[in-house]
């Protein structure tokens, strides 16, 4: 596969630094995590992303950067394929679609990021870092990839709570807990289309072909309604209204929306 650009958006502060890597190291480090944990294809254009967690207590801000440049490259070869590894390149399709749930059909099993996953305290406020021990050592993250199409997105992208980092591969998106690898989210959109940063409602949004879920501090904090019947478009951010275009089947043309972040409501309903 050829190279490619993959993504680095630091919108949001973290506790970790994070490099793509070419290909698997021909020795794996003594913590490795592959997602989804049950993936025929992972072996096949997989994004291997090495992470490194906070390794002190207390960090508040982002720590700085790997050497690399903020956009990095992603080389989407593993070492280790299987000859018999057979895999047709897939076209982009609705979730949703017949193609999709084909092609998508992967066993998740991961955990969302609740407040008891991400050690809220008994009043709702953060608890203290994790102490720098198993969970500040550095993991690979060897992630499924979704689709070929460069239309698909693949990178790196900080997220709302500054533990949790979300990878990006071909239009798979999983949102990880860096201080405990094994608890993940995969996004259901099977593509996710677009993934953006809406820094003042302290959201990440995950396009889809249909409509958009927006992911908070504490995990998912709502879905929108169907927004179109194929491609949606983000058109602006502004404070805390998002507004877009969608395609209406019936009518033939683009149809435009505006959305509260709050709520995921269109603002002409409420």
């Amino acid at each position: 596969m050829p190279l490619a650009q993959a993504t680095f958006d630091e919108s949001f502060p973290r506790h970790w630094q994070a490099e793509v890597l070419p290909a698997r190291p021909a020795i794996l480090p003594a913590r490795h995590y592959v997602y989804p944990r049950q993936a025929e294809e992972v072996e096949r254009g997989a994004l291997e992303v090495m992470v490194r967690p906070a390794l002190y207590q207390g960090m508040t801000s982002g720590v700085p950067e790997m050497p690399s440049a903020r956009t990095v490259l992603y080389q989407g070869t593993a070492s280790a394929v299987p000859q018999n590894a057979e895999k047709k390149d897939r076209a982009l399709a609705p979730e949703g679609s017949e193609a999709a749930d084909k092609t998508a059909a992967l066993e998740v099993s991961g955990h969302d990021f609740s407040r008891a996953d991400l050690s809220a305290s008994e009043d709702g406020a953060l608890a203290p870092e994790t102490p720098p021990t198993q969970s500040a050592q550095p993991f690979l993250a060897t992630c499924a990839l979704g689709f070929r199409d460069p239309a698909a997105p693949t990178g790196i992208w900080s997220a709302p709570h500054p533990d949790a980092i979300c990878l990006v591969a071909g239009g798979y998106a999983y949102l990880i807990d860096t201080t405990a690898p094994e608890r993940f989210t995969m996004i259901p959109y099977r593509p996710v289309l677009e993934v953006r940063a809406a820094v003042d409602a302290g959201l990440l949004l995950f396009v889809g072909h249909r409509s958009i879920l927006a992911w908070g501090r504490n995990g998912q904090a709502w879905e929108s309604e169907k927004l179109s019947d194929e491609g949606v478009t983000i058109t602006a951010i502004e404070g805390l209204v998002l507004r877009g275009t969608g395609w209406e089947m019936l009518s033939d043309k683009e149809t435009a929306f505006e959305l509260d972040l709050c709520s995921g409501r269109r603002v002409d309903q409420l």
